[in-house]
């Protein structure tokens, strides 16, 4: 086994370990003790220099938990920021986010004469984030810009494990501003494969939990997991959750590698989110009617995999852009 993958062994251990401690909500203390908050901050800045991959991970189990953190957020911000060029006001900001303060980033705006307009709907984490990072054009420039007078306004969503918000600049000054030297695409692409790794995460759970109850749950003195259509139905969400697995590994190193990622970005955020809301369905239905209770928990990785499926670009409109590449 590589050294890296021996680390990422580790780091999976440790995340799931946490987070099977944390329960249903991880402290935001907890996600910086832990180092999580600068996986991707340069060394030199106080983080681990690590890439996409090992945030992947992190990303994975938190949907394999169902956990509510801030953490989609949080890398969101950190991708915008990395791809900056390095200055001191982005670097002070680096050596912050590394050290635990919250953050969010929000796209949609636009910078004129020293102030940003403009309004984004469904932004992870905007709530109680100390810095809300803004992409903005810039006369045809795209930049990211923060500023103190940005209004946040919470926005209810059925999925109780995420934070959403609607973020809202008019006219408001600016504190920072850098010019992103990267197609802004990059950082959709970014946004839809941290999703993507958060579904495949949830498919994951929905399978290994639905293969345990099938193996005690008896119906005719045997275990329901001995009848055929039971085995056939959970061998469909292991093919689902594999190909998933798969697209996403894919989508990953592209992202990391800081290649052009958007064929498999669109691949992997299509299958993978599409599939988590198929295997946790199929999940709640072989639980039987303890599946539909509240204290199965089935439905809180159901509503996850819903709303993730919809985060940044729907199955459909990935399709389309791959159709489009063609």
């Amino acid at each position: 086994m590589s050294e890296m993958a021996e680390f990422h062994d580790e780091l999976r251990a440790v995340a799931r370990d946490l987070l099977d401690k944390a329960g249903d909500e991880v402290e935001w203390r907890q996600v910086a003790d832990a180092g999580w908050s600068g996986l991707e901050v340069p060394e030199e800045l106080g983080g681990a220099g690590a890439s996409f991959v090992e945030t992947a991970i992190v990303l994975e189990e938190l949907g394999r938990a169902a956990a509510r953190s801030r953490y989609l957020g949080h890398v969101l911000a950190v991708g915008a920021l990395t791809a900056l060029s390095p200055n001191d006001s982005r670097d002070a900001l680096l050596e912050c986010i590394a050290a635990g303060t919250p953050v969010a980033f929000a796209s949609g705006f636009t910078l004129l004469n020293g102030v940003v307009s403009g309004r984004a709907e469904f932004v992870p984490d905007a709530e109680g984030a100390d810095t809300i990072l803004l992409l903005a054009d810039d006369d045809g420039t795209p930049t990211v810009v923060s500023s103190p007078e940005v209004v946040v306004v919470v926005q209810p969503v059925l999925d109780e494990s995420r934070s959403l918000a609607i973020v809202t600049a008019d006219g408001a000054a600016v504190s920072e501003a850098w010019p992103l030297p990267v197609d802004p695409s990059a950082l959709h692409d970014r946004a839809a494969a941290a999703v993507a790794c958060d579904s495949l995460g949830v498919a994951e759970a929905m399978l290994s939990a639905t293969v345990d109850y099938v193996k005690v749950r008896q119906q005719f003195g045997r275990p329901i997991g001995s009848f055929q259509a039971v085995k056939h139905a959970c061998a469909d969400m292991l093919v689902q959750t594999s190909v998933a697995r798969h697209l996403v590994n894919a989508a990953v190193a592209r992202v990391a590698e800081g290649s052009d990622a958007t064929i498999a970005v669109a691949m992997a955020k299509s299958y993978a989110c599409g599939a988590a809301v198929e295997v946790a369905g199929k999940a709640m239905q072989l639980h039987g009617g303890i599946g539909y209770t509240w204290e199965s928990g089935v439905h809180a990785y159901l509503k996850r995999a819903m709303l993730n499926r919809a985060l940044f670009g729907s199955p459909a409109a990935h399709r389309q852009r791959v159709a489009a590449r063609y």
